[in-house]
């Protein structure tokens, strides 16, 4: 046999051993390493029908006290929403209390409708006379929506329940009154206006 017969068979012997090297450490598949999870390929998304891609009704849920006067003026301006108007009506509150209090004018009247401030323009010219004290506001204890009706010209009324505790820094008293806001639908002033105040 020939010189280059054996350096080729000799090549050929060491290719093959080191073939069957590779193939016995990496051509195996036993499964994950002991103690792994094996990695899998993320599943490919499946295509989406209409009933998984529901669009939440965002409409309010108009029930109890003055249901269909809140139906009503949500059926004329699509951005009224009974949560987010009751607290900007607590907030009113507070800020129309604090006002009167300290017989603030210029913050009350523009809050307030024409024959509301009248009235409570007399009140503290009537206090301010007397010098009496004030009361102001410690906590509102409750606030709750009990009526509500849209007239024929677009206007808006919401009648809240407001349950507050006052004070003078001597006395404490408890109140209750029904503050009635309203706004014009076809406005684009989206603020509410004080246009009556009731007590039970």
């Amino acid at each position: 046999m020939s010189q280059a017969m054996i350096e080729v068979l000799l090549l050929a012997g060491i290719a093959l051993f080191i073939g069957w090297r590779l193939y016995v450490t990496l051509g195996q598949d036993d499964g994950p390493p002991e103690g792994r999870e094996r990695v899998k390929a993320a599943p490919k998304p499946e295509a989406s029908t209409p009933a998984e891609n529901n669009v939440y009704d965002m409409k309010p849920n108009f029930s109890g006290p003055g249901a269909d006067g809140l139906e009503a003026i949500y059926q004329a301006d699509n951005s009224f929403d009974p949560r987010t108007f009751i607290q900007g009506a607590r907030g009113a509150y507070e800020i129309i209390v604090a006002a009167f209090a300290r017989g603030d004018r210029n913050a009350l009247k523009p809050m307030l409708d024409t024959d509301v401030y009248e009235a409570w323009d007399a009140a503290i010219a009537d206090r301010e006379a007397s010098n009496a004290a004030s009361f102001e506001l410690l906590r509102i204890r409750s606030a709750d929506i009990t009526d509500a009706s849209l007239d024929d010209a677009g206007v808006a009324r919401v009648v809240v329940e407001f349950k507050a505790e006052l004070g003078d820094g001597e006395n404490t008293t408890r109140s209750d009154e029904f503050w009635t806001f309203m706004r014009s639908v076809n406005s684009s002033d989206p603020n509410w206006i004080l246009d009556d105040v009731d007590t039970p």
